[in-house]
């Protein structure tokens, strides 16, 4: 008799015969740029730990800390009994960073995309979304009752194209949304002129800035900052769950305006319990920080540019850029293989990396994505090439 655990059965056979089964390898050591897995010791090359903050003493004890004075858990959403004062501080701690004028927490990016689109766009409203978004916001979109259009990657021209469609077709609100760095290709969206062609169009712009939040420009403000667009930008939604201390929770910032109504009526945030004390402490002290890190900046900056410059000598085809997100491209109908190959190669020499390939990136686009952290030093870097060399010999 036909039962949905056969159906099931087939669709994990599936992916398995495919070569896409994602597999969770255990850490038994504390998140960092050497670690240990259940195969043994790793230079960890894959960690979003850019500033080096997962493990960071002084965030660890303010972890430590808010469990003895603060509990555990709050068993409780915000606006009934789960808002501590250090919940409001690390909200106002957050605009102050970010140039913005209110932020509010959620428990995750993920829920804070999710949760901020079908608030402020409706029926009869448009939005308009960069096709290499990340996932939350591509659900997030979905969530609201607003229109919904794409442009290309970074295409200004389609981009221009598709408000002229908006307009046309009588949308009342518009919003453009965007990653400020795309994860997969470590690239940064041209916000000067997503700004400009927002400020024609009479348009909202919100930015993803999850993987640039600390360490991206010249104070660690992010891609506005970066880009030079931090009063043009609208909404900055991010995480606590990357470069500030790698634990939990994410955050909408922006206009007082846009705040006070996701308090309102954001449904992950009313029905979401509020982010642990633990967390919000540990995030806390990994944002003061931040906020003074610049020689971690530099030495991310540096890592980056030496392993770049490295694997290019040593011919393997990467994209363009200058985020320590770093895609080694494996092109082509074996590259899938090949990635994944060179990967298990890698982590046998002790050098945590992982291959995507499609569904994740598109079919024949291949990658291994490198992710450089402050807390690599240059002998780090040197082994991880060293060990990218050694693999392509062994499987070629």
């Amino acid at each position: 008799m036909y039962t949905i655990k056969n159906e099931l059965t087939a669709a994990l056979a599936e992916i398995e015969n495919a070569g896409l089964t994602k597999r969770e390898r255990l850490l038994t050591t504390p998140q960092g740029s050497h670690v240990t897995t259940t195969t043994g010791e790793a230079l960890n090359f894959c960690a979003n730990n850019y500033l080096g903050l997962a493990d960071h003493p002084a965030v660890v004890a303010a972890a430590k800390d808010a469990l003895d004075e603060l509990g555990f858990g709050m068993a409780s959403v915000r606006f009934i009994c789960g808002t501590q004062e250090q919940h409001t501080l690390l909200e106002r701690e957050l605009s102050e960073f970010l140039g913005t004028e209110d932020t509010i927490l959620y428990s995750s990016c993920f829920d804070a995309n999710g949760g901020v689109f079908e608030v402020l766009c409706g029926e009869g409203d448009a939005i308009v979304s960069d096709e290499l978004n990340h996932a939350s916001i591509i659900d997030g979109v979905r969530l609201s009752r607003a229109t919904r259009y794409r442009y290309r990657n970074a295409d200004m021209d389609d981009l221009r194209a598709q408000l002229e469609r908006m307009r046309g077709d009588g949308a009342n609100r518009v919003l453009i949304a965007t990653d400020g760095v795309f994860s997969m290709d470590g690239s940064i969206a041209p916000l000067r002129e997503i700004c400009d062609l927002a400020e024609e169009f009479g348009a909202l712009v919100l930015v993803d800035d999850s993987h640039a939040t600390g360490f991206v420009g010249p104070t660690g403000r992010g891609t506005p900052e970066a880009c030079g667009v931090q009063d043009r930008v609208d909404i900055v939604t991010g995480t606590l769950g990357k470069a500030l201390g790698g634990a939990s929770g994410g955050f909408v910032s922006g206009h007082r305006e846009i705040v006070a109504l996701l308090r309102q009526r954001s449904r992950p945030y009313l029905f979401s319990n509020a982010v642990a004390p633990s967390v919000v402490a540990g995030s806390r002290a990994a944002l003061r920080i931040a906020r003074v890190s610049d020689d971690a900046r530099a030495t991310l900056r540096r890592n980056t540019e030496l392993f770049r410059r490295l694997m290019t000598e040593a011919g393997f085809d990467l994209l363009p850029g200058q985020h320590p997100i770093t895609p080694v491209m494996f092109p082509g109908d074996e590259g899938a293989r090949q990635a994944g190959t060179i990967a298990e190669a890698m982590l046998r020499r002790g050098v945590y990396v992982v291959a995507f390939s499609f569904p994740v990136v598109p079919h024949a686009r291949a990658r291994i994505r490198v992710q450089l952290s402050a807390a690599h030093s240059e002998e780090d870097v040197r082994a991880c090439v060293a060990s990218f060399v050694a693999s392509r010999d062994e499987v070629a």
